[in-house]
């Protein structure tokens, strides 16, 4: 009977967050929508850009995208064994200088193909290897992202490659990541929180799939705070990276929106729950 009213509570509580989700406000871009409704909007926005999101990521940032990432794996500072889960990370940007930088550095060679693995197969090689003595089992990087055509292009790009041993593609949402709690040692998310919609969600799902003593490491754009800069920042932004979009991937909508979505994210001082 306990058991019996425990479910049916858990069911309500289900059924009244459905309802919240649905009935809670958001942000896509600056037009206010349900989150049910931003969800299915950034999804559309990522399925539209993705054959030409590399093109339009040089042309936007005139290549400094590259020396941003670059910087960012040499701050995450990556050490041979580690376990990294790269969210958002579809194209496989992250996960492709993870693994160049690991190789870098004198190792013990992996120990098996990992490439293309299921989930199931990914936990069950975790589990084989916490019972395990060596520290040094090989390194490994799991690309997580909500939207297939960025998997299938980070995925398009691996088969091009010589180094993929580690590798692993799944298919899931930062707010409710398919992982098993404390199997990762670093999370990196590039360029992708700003598109969550619910992003204190997402972040508890950061803590609970990390390790102790994990890292959580976020690339994103913020806000200019030198005047004439953000003036000029501003019309590059709304006035010649929509028309980039438009002329490169025929596509003004999804590139106006990833402008807005930059302006709302919270700035470096911001403390407020963002949208």
């Amino acid at each position: 009977m306990c058991f019996l009213r425990k479910a049916r509570g858990v069911a309500a509580a289900l059924a009244r967050r459905c309802l919240s989700v649905e009935a809670r406000k958001s942000n896509f871009g600056y037009e206010v929508v349900t989150e049910t409704e931003k969800t299915n909007k950034v999804y559309g926005v990522f399925q539209n850009v993705a054959k030409n999101y590399d093109t339009m990521n040089d042309a936007m940032s005139l290549g400094i995208h590259r020396w941003w990432k670059d910087s960012f794996m040499r701050l995450m500072n990556a050490t041979p064994g580690i376990r990294l889960l790269d969210v958002a990370g579809g194209t496989g940007d992250i996960a492709f200088r993870f693994l160049d930088y690991i190789s870098s550095k004198p190792h013990r060679a992996f120990q098996k193909e990992e490439q293309d693995l299921s989930w199931e197969e990914i936990s069950q090689m975790y589990e084989q290897r916490e019972g395990e003595q060596s520290i040094d089992k090989g390194s490994m990087v799991v690309v997580c992202d909500i939207n297939k055509e960025m998997l299938h292009i980070g995925q398009a790009r691996a088969r091009e490659r010589t180094n993929t041993n580690g590798l692993s593609w799944i298919l899931g949402n930062a707010e409710e990541l398919p992982v098993a709690d404390n199997k990762f040692d670093i999370y990196s998310i590039a360029f992708g929180i700003r598109n969550v919609t619910d992003i204190p969600r997402a972040l508890d799902e950061a803590y609970r799939v990390l390790r102790p003593g994990g890292r959580f490491m976020c690339l994103e754009f913020s806000h200019v705070t030198n005047p004439v800069v953000e003036r000029l920042y501003d019309i590059y932004s709304f006035q010649i990276i929509p028309v980039l979009g438009e002329v490169i991937a025929e596509d003004w909508k999804s590139y106006q929106y990833l402008v807005e979505s930059i302006r709302l994210f919270p700035d470096q001082s911001a403390k407020s729950r963002p949208n």
